[in-house]
């Protein structure tokens, strides 16, 4: 009994957040993966597109919800998201247009377009602090939990409770939902495969008649839709913050380059490896320990590793171990 208690508070409180968190980053990290593989840079200006796509999700949900419009028991946000992707996609593909074009035409090294996209980043940094504040935004409505602890209690009659909350749920279905979408389409679509050829060989891939401006349209645009999900399912789950999204580019670089940049699959095992590493680290052992240990050996502090003040250190100390050891990551990506 006393095992099923360690492995319920295990997984209340480090296995399922870890795998939610996992399935944002990964979200998140395929966007990054996506445009240093095709377009050939590494884009500063990630996560606060990020926060971008979700202000603009929030301003429709908090609309909707003003209207008397919901989904029930689900978040009102789900609506509201096609309309944040949207609003994504105007504006990569307006910044695309106006700032990255340039440099794309003069060839431009990567360091050069890597200095573009911190002054995107800034720029919009300002924006969405500008418009929606730089408070905690909470927009999340519906129903909290799918299962509370109690309920978990009253059902099995262990001493610990399982809270399974409905945030949680939609992040890992609509992360695997999203996932096999993105597969599907680069793998049996003709301009998927347009977009994998140009990654692979950008000459020979022109050569065959490739239109390349078509393929970084379509890239922007998946990474828009990918990011704005990620961005979204993050707030529910947690609240919408601008810095907080800032602060998230570290773990999804770290993500991505773990997992292997320009690796797809590589981006996804990077997102579980870095949650599940912030989540094991930053935890408080002692719930757990104490059903698994001896009385006499039971610990007396809370076994914590690390505060959660420096849970993006953990991303930071594992990105360092993995350029210094596998610098193209754990699946072989493009070295960095």
């Amino acid at each position: 009994m006393d095992f099923l208690n360690a492995l319920v508070a295990l997984s209340n409180y480090v296995l399922i957040p870890a795998i939610a968190y996992g399935s944002q980053l990964a979200l998140g990290a395929l966007g990054v993966t996506l445009i240093y593989g095709i377009l050939r840079f590494s884009n500063f200006a990630h996560g606060d597109t990020m926060a971008f796509g979700t202000m603009v999700t929030i301003l429709f949900t908090w609309w909707f919800q003003s209207m008397g419009i919901n989904l029930g028991p689900l978040p009102t946000a789900l609506l509201a998201l096609p309309f944040g992707i949207l609003g994504t996609m105007i504006l990569v593909l307006v910044t695309d247009r106006m700032v990255y074009r340039f440099y794309r035409k003069q060839k431009a090294a990567p360091v050069i377009f890597v200095m573009v996209s911190l002054g995107v980043m800034f720029i919009l940094n300002g924006l969405v602090r500008f418009i929606i504040g730089p408070g905690d935004q909470r927009f999340a409505d519906g129903e909290r939990f799918i299962m509370t602890a109690r309920e978990f209690k009253h059902m099995t009659g262990l001493k610990e409770g399982l809270a399974l909350k409905t945030t949680q749920g939609i992040t890992v279905v609509t992360a695997v939902l999203v996932v096999i979408a993105l597969f599907w389409f680069l793998n049996r679509t003709r301009t998927g495969k347009s977009m994998r050829a140009f990654s692979d060989n950008e000459d020979l891939a022109l050569l065959s008649g490739i239109n390349p401006e078509r393929v970084v349209v379509y890239t922007w645009m998946i990474v828009a839709a990918l990011i704005t999900i990620a961005g979204v399912l993050y707030g529910l789950d947690k609240s919408f913050k601008p810095f907080t999204y800032f602060q998230l580019l570290l773990p999804i670089f770290a993500s991505a380059i773990v997992g292997g940049l320009g690796n797809p699959v590589g981006a996804i095992a990077g997102g579980f490896v870095i949650a599940f590493s912030e989540m094991t680290i930053t935890y408080a052992w002692k719930k757990v320990l104490v059903y698994l240990m001896p009385e006499n050996l039971e610990p007396s502090g809370l076994v914590q590793l690390l505060s959660t003040d420096y849970k993006f250190a953990v991303s930071f100390v594992i990105l360092i171990i993995v350029l210094l050891f596998r610098p193209t990551g754990l699946f072989k990506g493009k070295s960095v």
